[in-house]
């Protein structure tokens, strides 16, 4: 798979994780997320590891039924959004390079 492709499907699924009510979407949004190595091994490092802190956050969020004082799951999508955003950017200046 492309990494074109792969931004593409972590983009439909931020945004079925944004309209979802299922309690477990935090949990396939995550899976989905960390499968997909391809694209982490070809970004700086630094990628994968705010990535996952993101991840972690949002799953640390998802325990309680209302947000916390402290992660904020609208402002961990916003900023895996802002992540996408610069993975592709990434991904172009490597690309002409």
């Amino acid at each position: 798979m492309s990494q074109q492709v792969t931004i593409a499907l972590l983009r439909a699924a931020l945004n079925t994780l944004r309209t979802s009510s299922d309690g477990n979407a935090v949990a396939v949004f995550c899976q989905t997320w960390r499968a997909q190595t391809a694209l982490l091994s070809v970004l700086p490092p630094r990628f994968a590891e705010v990535a996952e802190n993101f991840l972690g956050r949002l799953e640390a969020g998802s325990l309680f039924t209302e947000e916390s004082c402290s992660f904020s799951q609208q402002d961990l999508l916003d900023n895996l959004q802002l992540w996408l955003d610069q993975a592709e950017l990434a991904l172009g200046r490597t690309a002409n390079a």
